[in-house]
Protein backbone atom coordinates (compact mmCIF):
# COMPACT_ATOMS: atom_id res chain seq x y z
CA UNK A 1 0.00 0.00 0.00
CA UNK A 2 1.07 3.22 -1.02
CA UNK A 3 2.69 5.85 2.27
CA UNK A 4 3.54 2.79 4.22
CA UNK A 5 7.06 2.96 3.99
CA UNK A 6 6.75 7.04 4.54
CA UNK A 7 4.61 6.30 7.28
CA UNK A 8 7.31 4.55 9.12
CA UNK A 9 10.11 6.68 8.37
CA UNK A 10 7.96 9.72 10.25
CA UNK A 11 7.22 7.52 12.74
CA UNK A 12 10.80 7.23 13.08
CA UNK A 13 11.69 10.69 12.78
CA UNK A 14 9.07 11.40 15.48
CA UNK A 15 10.33 9.23 17.87
CA UNK A 16 13.75 9.78 17.40
CA UNK A 17 12.94 13.80 17.92
CA UNK A 18 11.27 12.85 21.51
CA UNK A 19 13.72 10.68 22.63
CA UNK A 20 16.72 13.26 21.76
CA UNK A 21 14.66 16.35 23.31
CA UNK A 22 14.24 13.50 26.08
CA UNK A 23 17.33 13.19 26.91
CA UNK A 24 19.07 16.59 26.38
CA UNK A 25 16.63 17.94 28.72
CA UNK A 26 17.48 15.34 31.85
CA UNK A 27 21.60 15.72 31.20
CA UNK A 28 20.57 19.81 31.77
CA UNK A 29 18.58 18.89 34.44
CA UNK A 30 21.02 16.70 36.29
CA UNK A 31 23.93 19.29 35.84
CA UNK A 32 21.96 21.98 37.38
CA UNK A 33 20.98 19.44 40.30
CA UNK A 34 24.93 18.58 40.93
CA UNK A 35 26.08 21.69 40.37
CA UNK A 36 27.27 23.35 43.93
CA UNK A 37 26.69 27.24 44.46
CA UNK A 38 30.24 28.84 44.74
CA UNK A 39 30.14 31.01 48.25
CA UNK A 40 32.00 33.88 48.51
CA UNK A 41 34.32 34.41 51.14
CA UNK A 42 33.56 37.03 53.74
CA UNK A 43 36.04 38.94 56.00
CA UNK A 44 33.73 39.07 59.17
CA UNK A 45 30.22 38.30 60.24
CA UNK A 46 29.43 41.81 60.36
CA UNK A 47 29.85 41.89 56.32
CA UNK A 48 28.29 39.06 55.62
CA UNK A 49 24.86 40.10 57.43
CA UNK A 50 25.16 43.47 55.91
CA UNK A 51 24.94 42.27 52.41
CA UNK A 52 21.73 41.85 50.57
CA UNK A 53 19.91 38.28 50.83
CA UNK A 54 19.44 38.68 47.08
CA UNK A 55 23.02 38.78 46.66
CA UNK A 56 23.76 36.12 49.30
CA UNK A 57 21.73 33.16 48.24
CA UNK A 58 21.58 33.88 44.25
CA UNK A 59 22.80 30.96 42.32
CA UNK A 60 24.96 31.30 39.24
CA UNK A 61 23.37 32.33 35.80
CA UNK A 62 22.85 29.45 33.35
CA UNK A 63 26.04 29.58 30.44
CA UNK A 64 24.91 30.18 27.04
CA UNK A 65 25.98 26.34 25.96
CA UNK A 66 23.21 25.40 28.90
CA UNK A 67 21.12 28.01 27.58
CA UNK A 68 21.58 26.25 23.97
CA UNK A 69 21.18 22.93 24.72
CA UNK A 70 17.81 23.44 26.53
CA UNK A 71 16.55 25.43 23.67
CA UNK A 72 17.28 22.31 21.76
CA UNK A 73 15.68 19.82 23.86
CA UNK A 74 12.23 22.00 23.92
CA UNK A 75 12.50 22.30 20.00
CA UNK A 76 13.31 18.29 19.46
CA UNK A 77 10.37 17.61 22.42
CA UNK A 78 7.79 20.12 20.21
CA UNK A 79 8.82 18.76 16.69
CA UNK A 80 8.23 14.67 17.95
CA UNK A 81 5.19 15.78 19.67
CA UNK A 82 3.60 17.85 16.94
CA UNK A 83 4.44 14.91 14.29
CA UNK A 84 2.65 12.06 16.10
CA UNK A 85 -0.21 14.09 17.02
CA UNK A 86 -0.30 14.93 12.99
CA UNK A 87 -0.45 11.49 12.43
CA UNK A 88 -3.48 11.05 15.64
CA UNK A 89 -5.47 13.87 13.79
CA UNK A 90 -4.93 12.70 9.92
CA UNK A 91 -6.28 9.51 11.45
CA UNK A 92 -9.28 10.99 12.35
CA UNK A 93 -10.42 12.98 8.67
CA UNK A 94 -9.29 10.50 6.75
CA UNK A 95 -10.17 6.86 6.59
CA UNK A 96 -7.61 6.13 3.63
CA UNK A 97 -4.39 7.76 5.93
CA UNK A 98 -5.70 5.77 8.96
CA UNK A 99 -5.27 2.26 7.29
CA UNK A 100 -2.18 3.26 5.79
CA UNK A 101 -0.93 4.12 9.61
CA UNK A 102 -2.10 1.38 10.72
CA UNK A 103 -0.76 -1.22 8.07
CA UNK A 104 2.58 0.36 8.75
CA UNK A 105 2.72 0.48 12.71
CA UNK A 106 0.24 -1.71 14.33
CA UNK A 107 0.15 -4.53 11.49
CA UNK A 108 3.79 -5.71 11.98
CA UNK A 109 3.10 -6.28 15.92
CA UNK A 110 -0.19 -8.46 14.93
CA UNK A 111 2.02 -10.86 12.15
CA UNK A 112 4.31 -11.97 14.78
CA UNK A 113 1.04 -12.79 17.12
CA UNK A 114 -0.52 -15.34 14.25
CA UNK A 115 -2.75 -17.75 16.24
CA UNK A 116 -5.72 -20.31 14.99
CA UNK A 117 -7.90 -17.59 14.47
CA UNK A 118 -6.19 -16.01 11.24
CA UNK A 119 -8.06 -18.01 9.02
CA UNK A 120 -11.29 -17.98 10.71
CA UNK A 121 -11.44 -14.27 10.88
CA UNK A 122 -9.87 -13.77 6.66
CA UNK A 123 -12.55 -16.23 6.02
CA UNK A 124 -15.51 -13.95 7.62
CA UNK A 125 -13.96 -11.10 5.96
CA UNK A 126 -14.07 -12.66 2.61
CA UNK A 127 -17.77 -13.59 3.58
CA UNK A 128 -19.03 -10.53 4.34
CA UNK A 129 -17.61 -8.59 1.06
CA UNK A 130 -18.80 -11.24 -0.83
CA UNK A 131 -22.45 -10.15 0.22
CA UNK A 132 -21.64 -7.12 0.86
CA UNK A 133 -19.24 -5.35 -2.11
CA UNK A 134 -17.78 -2.10 -2.04
CA UNK A 135 -18.49 -1.68 1.79
CA UNK A 136 -16.01 0.65 3.38
CA UNK A 137 -13.30 0.09 6.06
CA UNK A 138 -14.89 1.59 9.52
CA UNK A 139 -18.49 -0.28 8.33
CA UNK A 140 -16.77 -3.16 7.91
CA UNK A 141 -15.11 -3.43 10.99
CA UNK A 142 -18.04 -1.82 12.82
CA UNK A 143 -20.11 -5.07 11.25
CA UNK A 144 -18.00 -7.63 12.23
CA UNK A 145 -16.91 -6.50 15.52
CA UNK A 146 -13.11 -5.97 15.01
CA UNK A 147 -10.51 -3.67 16.10
CA UNK A 148 -8.53 -1.64 14.09
CA UNK A 149 -5.47 -3.13 13.94
CA UNK A 150 -7.00 -6.44 13.06
CA UNK A 151 -9.00 -5.28 10.20
CA UNK A 152 -6.12 -3.59 8.84
CA UNK A 153 -3.88 -6.56 8.80
CA UNK A 154 -6.17 -8.94 7.56
CA UNK A 155 -7.18 -7.27 4.70
CA UNK A 156 -3.97 -6.28 3.65
CA UNK A 157 -2.99 -10.02 3.94
CA UNK A 158 -6.04 -10.41 1.56
CA UNK A 159 -5.06 -7.86 -0.42
CA UNK A 160 -1.79 -9.45 -0.95
CA UNK A 161 -2.69 -12.69 -1.82
CA UNK A 162 -5.12 -11.51 -4.16
CA UNK A 163 -8.15 -12.65 -2.37
CA UNK A 164 -9.92 -9.17 -2.50
CA UNK A 165 -9.16 -5.54 -4.21
CA UNK A 166 -9.67 -2.06 -3.11
CA UNK A 167 -9.91 1.35 -4.36
CA UNK A 168 -9.80 4.93 -2.77
CA UNK A 169 -13.50 6.74 -2.87
CA UNK A 170 -13.22 10.06 -1.40
CA UNK A 171 -11.88 9.85 2.67
CA UNK A 172 -12.79 6.43 2.28
CA UNK A 173 -11.36 3.16 1.21
CA UNK A 174 -13.63 0.59 -0.47
CA UNK A 175 -13.23 -3.63 -0.64
CA UNK A 176 -14.53 -6.45 -2.78
CA UNK A 177 -13.42 -9.98 -3.55
CA UNK A 178 -11.39 -10.17 -6.74
CA UNK A 179 -13.69 -12.72 -8.46
CA UNK A 180 -16.74 -10.22 -8.50
CA UNK A 181 -17.66 -9.64 -12.15
CA UNK A 182 -16.16 -6.58 -14.01
CA UNK A 183 -19.98 -5.59 -14.91
CA UNK A 184 -20.85 -5.13 -11.23
CA UNK A 185 -17.02 -3.78 -10.15
CA UNK A 186 -18.21 -1.27 -12.58
CA UNK A 187 -21.42 -0.31 -11.26
CA UNK A 188 -19.81 -0.09 -7.83
CA UNK A 189 -16.63 1.51 -8.40
CA UNK A 190 -18.97 4.13 -10.96
CA UNK A 191 -22.34 4.29 -10.48
CA UNK A 192 -24.59 6.59 -13.54
CA UNK A 193 -25.87 9.26 -11.84
CA UNK A 194 -26.73 12.94 -12.93
CA UNK A 195 -26.84 13.42 -16.73
CA UNK A 196 -26.21 9.60 -17.83
CA UNK A 197 -28.76 8.18 -15.79
CA UNK A 198 -31.29 10.35 -16.78
CA UNK A 199 -30.66 9.58 -20.94
CA UNK A 200 -31.11 6.06 -19.49
CA UNK A 201 -34.26 6.72 -18.07
CA UNK A 202 -35.54 8.74 -20.95
CA UNK A 203 -34.86 6.11 -23.59
CA UNK A 204 -36.33 3.62 -21.05
CA UNK A 205 -39.62 5.37 -21.35
CA UNK A 206 -39.45 5.98 -24.99
CA UNK A 207 -38.68 2.22 -25.82
CA UNK A 208 -37.54 0.89 -29.55
CA UNK A 209 -38.95 4.51 -30.95
CA UNK A 210 -36.07 5.79 -29.88
CA UNK A 211 -34.80 9.56 -29.54
CA UNK A 212 -32.52 11.66 -31.32
CA UNK A 213 -30.16 14.07 -29.43
CA UNK A 214 -32.11 16.74 -29.89
CA UNK A 215 -35.17 15.42 -28.82
CA UNK A 216 -32.81 14.28 -25.55
CA UNK A 217 -31.37 17.79 -24.82
CA UNK A 218 -34.72 19.20 -25.24
CA UNK A 219 -36.29 16.99 -22.66
CA UNK A 220 -33.44 17.68 -20.26
CA UNK A 221 -32.70 20.99 -21.29
CA UNK A 222 -28.86 21.05 -21.73
CA UNK A 223 -26.53 22.04 -24.63
CA UNK A 224 -26.33 19.89 -27.23
CA UNK A 225 -22.46 20.13 -27.27
CA UNK A 226 -22.91 18.34 -23.19
CA UNK A 227 -25.26 15.75 -24.96
CA UNK A 228 -23.21 14.80 -27.73
CA UNK A 229 -20.19 14.08 -24.96
CA UNK A 230 -22.34 12.11 -22.80
CA UNK A 231 -23.78 10.19 -25.43
CA UNK A 232 -20.31 9.03 -26.85
CA UNK A 233 -19.48 7.89 -23.49
CA UNK A 234 -22.57 5.66 -23.38
CA UNK A 235 -22.56 4.12 -26.74
CA UNK A 236 -18.57 3.64 -25.69
CA UNK A 237 -19.87 1.66 -22.78
CA UNK A 238 -22.23 -0.11 -25.07
CA UNK A 239 -25.13 1.25 -23.06
CA UNK A 240 -27.08 2.53 -26.41
CA UNK A 241 -27.22 1.88 -29.47
CA UNK A 242 -29.42 2.71 -32.67
CA UNK A 243 -32.73 1.74 -34.11
CA UNK A 244 -31.36 2.12 -37.70
CA UNK A 245 -28.67 2.76 -39.61
CA UNK A 246 -30.28 6.37 -40.37
CA UNK A 247 -27.76 9.69 -40.78
CA UNK A 248 -29.07 10.81 -37.62
CA UNK A 249 -30.20 7.67 -35.75
CA UNK A 250 -32.51 7.72 -32.71
CA UNK A 251 -30.69 6.05 -29.72
CA UNK A 252 -32.54 3.49 -27.76
CA UNK A 253 -30.99 1.24 -24.60
CA UNK A 254 -29.49 -2.12 -25.12
CA UNK A 255 -29.45 -5.08 -23.19
CA UNK A 256 -26.77 -3.85 -21.34
CA UNK A 257 -28.04 -0.76 -20.65
CA UNK A 258 -31.23 -2.05 -19.11
CA UNK A 259 -29.49 -3.48 -16.66
CA UNK A 260 -26.88 -0.66 -15.41
CA UNK A 261 -29.76 1.32 -15.45
CA UNK A 262 -31.86 -1.24 -13.05
CA UNK A 263 -28.21 -1.45 -10.85
CA UNK A 264 -27.97 2.57 -10.84
CA UNK A 265 -31.52 2.82 -9.49
CA UNK A 266 -31.11 0.02 -7.10
CA UNK A 267 -27.75 0.29 -6.01
CA UNK A 268 -26.55 1.73 -2.55
CA UNK A 269 -23.27 1.69 -0.78
CA UNK A 270 -23.46 -0.82 1.80
CA UNK A 271 -22.93 0.82 5.38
Amino acid sequence: MRGVLAVRLFTLFAIVCLVSGCVLNYNFNDSNSNEEPQLMNMDSESTAAAAPLDEQFDGPEDSPDQKNSKDRSDKLIILGAGSISSLFLGSLFSEVFKITVLVSLLTPLISKSKNRNDLLTRGRLLGFLEANAGIHFSALRDSLGLANGVTAYHLQVLENNGKIISWKDGKLRRYAISEISKSKLDTIRNPIMGTRLAILEILSNSGKLGLSNSDISKKLSISRQLMSYHISELRKSEYIGTNSEAKRPKWILTNLGVDALNSSNSFQYPQ
